[in-house]
C-alpha cells in the first residue's frame, strides 16, 4: 500500500466512530419518541443520514484504493450497519493505515524492496 491508500483509510476510519454514535444515538431517540413526547428522529436521521452516505462513499474509495477482497469489503460495510460496528472498523482500518504508513516509509527508505 502506498500513502495514499493510507490516507483513504485513514479518512474512512475518521467517519466510522462517527456514524456508530450517529446511529446509537437515532436508536435512542427512536425509543424516546415511541415512550415519552421527546422527539429529536428527524434531526438525528438527518444527521445519521448523512454521515452514512460519506460513510459509504469513502468506504468505496477505500475498496477501490485497498483493493480489498470481497469478503473483507462486505465486512466494513455490514460494519456500518451495526449500532457498535463503527467502532469495531476504526480499530481495523487505524491498524491497516498505521501498516501501510510504515510500509510506504520502509519502501521511500529503501529498507524493503516493493
Amino acid at each position: 500500500m502506498d500513502i495514499n491508500t493510507a490516507a483513504s483509510l485513514h479518512r474512512l476510519r475518521l467517519v466510522s466512530a462517527p456514524e456508530a454514535v450517529s446511529f446509537i444515538l437515532l436508536l435512542v431517540c427512536s425509543v424516546l419518541k415511541r415512550t415519552t413526547e421527546f422527539n429529536a428522529v428527524p434531526v438525528m436521521g438527518a444527521v445519521h443520514g448523512v454521515l452514512f452516505v460519506l460513510y459509504v462513499l469513502l468506504w468505496a474509495d477505500a475498496w477501490n484504493r485497498t483493493k480489498w477482497d470481497l469478503k473483507t469489503a462486505a465486512l466494513y460495510f455490514v460494519l456500518s450497519v451495526l449500532p457498535f460496528g463503527g467502532f469495531y472498523a476504526d480499530r481495523r482500518l487505524k491498524r491497516a493505515a498505521d501498516d501501510a504508513v510504515i510500509a510506504s516509509r520502509a519502501r521511500r527508505e529503501g529498507t524493503v524492496n516493493a
